[in-house]
Formats: structure tokens, sequence, C-alpha cells
């Protein structure tokens, strides 16, 4: 049986089933996330698609998984199950993880070129392209997909998304620019070149006001909220038009697409690269 195969038989089989031939194919499947040569969703004819196995496998080894002692001395005690330990990266790899209290979680890809400032999280099942920039205090949730040359700005959020297996996990495709204490959750695609402003929050109920083109944004049924290509996305509000909320000048949450990306905008962030 292929790899997939094996996964999905085993995911469906009871915990007190999974054997020591379970351990060996749960041990393969992590060798080929850390690769990135497995992906919990891949774009495909401009379109992302969720590799439902892939998730299962993640799930599968945390089933697999004991519970055992990761502490460095008496001052500072991790827990964790040991199918999930650190990632092991060397100098090889390319990538810059600065001292500070960052973790990288195995099972995860990293590419050549990424910069970790401290400190920030990378959890399992997500994968990092090639020159990205995780800043301080940022979190990227397990499955999130992150593209090439991307700058994760300090305390940004990047959801996960493991379960349900068959749902989305954010995206953010290459060249994009997340600001500092923005959230992206729930599946959200965040297409490339776009800039997300500072303090900017996305999730899939959350409906973006594109002001450029008089229309909003929405998640459907059957595809996410999608940020558009080159978009420049930043914290509005409007108002509530009846009751109370009206009577009382309230007002509710909107991101706005204020502007499409430009040499402008460009010039503004290009300060960045010098990091890199």
């Amino acid at each position: 049986m292929s790899l997939k195969e094996q996964i999905e038989s085993l995911f469906d089989l009871p915990a007190g089933e999974l054997n020591d031939d379970a351990r060996s194919v749960f041990a393969q499947f992590k060798q080929e996330l850390n690769a990135g040569r497995v992906r919990a969703a891949e774009k495909q004819d401009d379109q992302w698609h969720v590799n439902t196995w892939v998730k299962k496998g993640i799930l599968l080894g945390f089933r697999l998984g004991t519970l055992v002692d990761y502490s460095i001395d008496k001052h500072f005690h991790f827990y964790d199950k040991h199918t999930y330990p650190l990632k092991e990266i060397i100098p090889e790899d390319g990538v810059r993880i600065v001292p500070g209290g960052s973790s990288i979680r195995d099972g995860c890809y990293v590419g050549r070129g990424v910069t970790c400032m401290p400190p920030m999280y990378i959890n399992a099942g997500s994968y990092i392209d090639d020159g990205t920039m995780v800043d301080s205090h940022a979190l990227v949730g397990s499955c999130a997909q992150i593209g090439k040359r991307v700058h994760l700005s300090a305390a940004a959020q990047i959801g996960g998304v493991l379960e349900p297996v068959g749902s989305m996990p954010v995206i953010i495709e290459d060249d994009v620019l997340v600001g500092g204490n923005c959230g992206i959750y729930e599946g959200t695609i965040v297409r490339e070149r776009a800039v997300i402003g500072a303090g900017t929050i996305l999730t899939g109920s959350t409906p973006l006001f594109d002001i450029i083109n008089n229309q909003i944004i929405k998640r459907t049924d059957d595809q996410p909220l999608v940020v558009p290509e080159g978009a420049v996305v930043v914290p509005g509000a409007r108002a509530i038009s009846s009751g109370w909320g009206r009577d009382m000048g309230l007002s509710l949450y909107a991101p706005i697409i204020v502007k499409y990306r430009d040499e402008k905008t460009d010039k503004s962030i290009k300060l960045e690269d010098i990091l890199r």
C-alpha cells in the first residue's frame, strides 16, 4: 500500500490495535512532513485543496505518542507526546533561529533562509517556505501553509485548523506582509503580495469590505474567506444601523481593503529585506 493508504487504514483502527508497524509508518510519514514532500494542503490550478489523509496522519501521531519528560532542568519543565519532540535543525538547513526561547515542533517543513525571531512558535504539520521571517511572539498553527518571502510580524497569530480533517487550514501565499498583532484564522486564504495591516483580524465569519471595487468578500459553503492578490487590508468599523446599537452609536469591527499594492506600498515595506 502507498503511504496514504496505510495512514488511512491506521487512522480507522482503535488505539489498542496500533502496534510497532503503525509506529514505523508514522515515522516514515513524519519524515515526509519534515522534508516538505507531503503537505496538509496544496495548490492545484490556482485552487487550494486539503489533503485529508495528511491531517489524519498528524492526528495519528498523537494517538501513538506517550507522554515523556522533555524538561531542561528543575526550573524548566516540559511534557509532551514522544512522537512530537522539537524539530532537529542543523546549520546546513540554512534556517536562522535567533536565541531567546523559540520552538519548532517536529513534523513541519521549514525552508532555507527562514528567520525565526524569539520567542516564536511553529506547530506540527505547518509548512514555512523559503525566505520567510517569523517575527517575535508570532505563532504558526498546526497545518498552516506559509509561502515564500512572507513576513509574519511581531505577535502575528496564524491559526492552523487541524480538525475537522476536511477543513481548509490557513493559507498565506508568497510575498505577503502580515502586520503586527494580526490574527488570521479559520481557513482564511491570503493571496500573493497582499498586505495585512497591523491589528487586522480575519476569520471565517468576518466579511471583508473592498472599498476599491465596491464589494463585500465573504466565506461561502464551498469557499473560505479569500483576501485578493495585492490587497492592502486595514482594521475598520461599520455603524450599527438599527435598534439600541444604533441609538448608542455603536459600531462593529470590519476589515477594509483600502487599496491594492503599488510602488508606494512596495517602497514602504522594502526595509524588511535588510533583515533576511
